[in-house]
């Protein structure tokens, strides 16, 4: 069989896709398009990339690349997405979907119209720990589940001093979109991804404006080196003089269709005992599962409660250690060459991006959001 040509677009979080890329047989990385032309230089030399742009429009000019995946900052996914279906290619989108709703929106409409595959990077699904998880729970072992705990916190972690990370016009938010995205999937994924009946949020920018809890301890800069540019014209948070106007913690009461309830907690930066850490914790009335995973580990970090004769039990099951990014992509892969849907489609990213719009909208306004009676 002939290989997939693939393109990478962006040489950031776009690494790990190359990576995931290179590891397939089936596979070539025909192309690689980048603004930062010296990292992606490097990225192209290591992996032997023959052709390299800076402009990503000339890589989807070439008609030999069916598929590319979306790696670039959460405001250009709705455009980059759109030009790529426009181009005839099967799209795999880094999470968020996008940074706002209507270009989610936008980015699924133009999937459909092109007839082409939609993906989100949820690669944290493909895990061993969360693959037998979600086995367990379609399986009844937790039986009705009722109540979900999930996080990621970081003690600190504010990526990208100053960078569009931090910049609310380009990022569409603060550890809500860019962590909790992944556990918010998590737990609606293992959940079969119920309608939304309502939230009440809470965001806090507590360390960023005041040039605190970057990564490695770095000082925030005196002046924002990105060009502050607001959708409505407003910052939900100040900038300051540390180029952050996101929030860095946010938390959530998510209440379900069924009657389930879920608790949500993400931080870049807060003073606690996490390192970098997430952690999905499920209540069924047969039993409950937690998975912790602390920075990144995949040992040991699932955990099943029950009872065996009326004597309360654990049980830790040994999964296999998966590469989440790796195994993400060969899924995107095969269902590109199986014409199959994939299973984190666009309709979940943007059902996910619409509980992230709804929680900020609640924060902002101090009052719960109702989506659906």
């Amino acid at each position: 069989m002939d290989k997939l040509k693939v393109g990478v677009i962006g040489c950031g979080v776009g690494r790990f896709h190359v990576a995931g890329y290179s590891k397939l047989p089936n596979v070539e990385i025909a192309a690689l398009a980048g603004l930062d032309e010296v990292r992606c230089q490097k990225l192209a030399a290591e992996y032997g990339i023959p052709r390299l742009f800076t402009d990503y429009r000339d890589l989807l000019a070439l008609p030999e690349i069916a598929a590319v995946s979306v790696c670039v900052p959460n405001s250009l996914h709705a455009p980059v997405a759109a030009a790529a279906f426009a181009a005839g290619k099967h799209v795999l989108c880094e999470k968020p979907l996008a940074a706002t709703v209507a270009e989610g929106e936008a980015i699924v409409q133009a999937a459909r119209r092109a007839r082409r595959k939609l993906m989100v990077s949820f690669n944290y699904r493909f895990r061993g720990d969360s693959q037998t998880l979600k086995r367990h729970v379609a399986a009844g072992g937790l039986g009705e589940v009722y109540y979900v705990k999930a996080g990621w916190l970081r003690r600190s972690g504010i990526p990208g001093i100053g960078s569009w990370f931090t910049c609310q016009a380009q990022a569409g938010g603060g550890p809500l979109i860019d962590l909790g995205v992944h556990v918010l999937d998590l737990a609606l994924w293992f959940l079969d991804y119920p309608p939304v009946v309502a939230i009440s949020g809470a965001t806090y920018a507590k360390f960023g404006p005041r040039g605190k809890g970057f990564w490695g301890g770095d000082e925030a800069p005196s002046r924002p080196p990105f060009r502050e540019v607001r959708r409505d014209g407003a910052s939900r948070f100040p900038s300051g003089t540390a180029g952050c106007d996101v929030e860095d913690l946010a938390t959530a009461f998510v209440r379900l269709a069924g009657g389930a309830t879920m608790a949500v907690e993400t931080s870049w930066a807060s003073y606690t005992s996490a390192g970098d850490d997430y952690h999905v914790h499920l209540f069924g009335d047969e039993g409950g599962a937690e998975l912790n995973v602390r920075n990144y580990t995949q040992k040991d970090t699932l955990r099943f409660f029950g009872e065996l004769a009326g004597v309360p039990t654990e049980m830790r099951p040994l999964y296999p250690e998966i590469g989440s990014h790796e195994a993400a992509i060969r899924h995107f892969v095969e269902c590109v060459a199986e014409d199959r849907e994939p299973t984190a489609s666009g309709e979940q990213g943007l059902a996910v991006l619409r509980l992230i719009a709804a929680i900020y909208q609640s924060a902002a306004t101090g009052r719960e959001v109702v989506l659906a009676e």
